[in-house]
């Protein structure tokens, strides 16, 4: 293990300073502000009493995200996604990421026939947003179905495990954990790791940018994941008890 630092005075295989605002908006049924570092992404949940039509009549709920950047989100202002008439490939990819990770920590049986949409907007972008997005939207989500038992609308909680993401990665042939944007840009391996409180993986989105990389990198990448993630699910559940 390395000593050396990084920006915030970090080592290579901690993550960034974390700060969670809840409440952040006030007309969303779950919201939160996450900011890692000089990433900000605001991850609000609305409950709708409908599902897709590809699952209507099954008696199952579902979950779904949708993911964009402000156009200020970066140090060049980028084109709204709207204006241009389609989203990018990118936006779609992130979003199917989020969505599918978010469906792994929730019975969507005992969440009934409703889904729960989160919006992720970053307000800020200095790397990792994808995995902010995930981390923070579970906590929107879980407010959401917290809501939905307070109000008697269901018995129990659908809720099954808490989940977080953070990226990792090989940069000047250092692991790295939380890759910012300069250290992302020229990473040799980039890697973004969602795992459940069981420490359970749920998924493994990852590539070898500029340099192949071993079965050891990955499995040394995905043990310093867990460290920094099992980090911040006790973030999670010190702000979900509170609710």
């Amino acid at each position: 293990m390395t000593n050396k630092k990084r920006l915030f005075n970090r080592s290579f295989l901690e993550m960034r300073p974390v700060i969670f605002k809840q409440n952040y908006t006030s007309h969303s049924d779950g919201s939160i502000l996450i900011k890692i570092g000089n990433t900000s992404v605001l991850c609000n949940a609305s409950i709708q009493e409908k599902v897709p039509f590809f699952i209507k009549g099954q008696k199952i709920g579902w979950i779904n995200a949708e993911y964009g950047m402000i156009p200020t989100a970066t140090h060049k202002r980028n084109i709204r996604e709207s204006i241009q008439g389609k989203q990018k490939g990118r936006t779609i990819e992130i979003q199917r990421f989020i969505s599918r990770s978010l469906r792994a920590s929730i019975n969507l049986k005992k969440l009934g026939e409703r889904t729960i949409l989160l919006d992720c907007d970053v307000l800020e972008a200095d790397g990792g947003t994808r995995s902010a997005s995930i981390t923070g939207s579970y906590i929107a989500m879980a407010i959401a179905c917290k809501k939905l038992v307070k109000k008697k609308i269901l018995k129990k909680n659908p809720i099954k495990t808490l989940l977080a993401s953070i990226s990792v990665g090989i940069v000047d042939n250092e692991y790295m954990c939380d890759l910012d944007y300069n250290e992302d840009s020229r990473a040799y391996s980039d890697i973004n790791i969602v795992m459940d409180s069981n420490e359970k993986i749920v998924e493994i989105q990852g590539t070898a940018e500029t340099k192949t990389f071993k079965e050891k990198d990955l499995y040394n990448l995905i043990s310093i994941a867990k460290k920094n993630i099992n980090f911040l699910i006790k973030k999670q559940k010190d702000i979900i008890k509170k609710i």
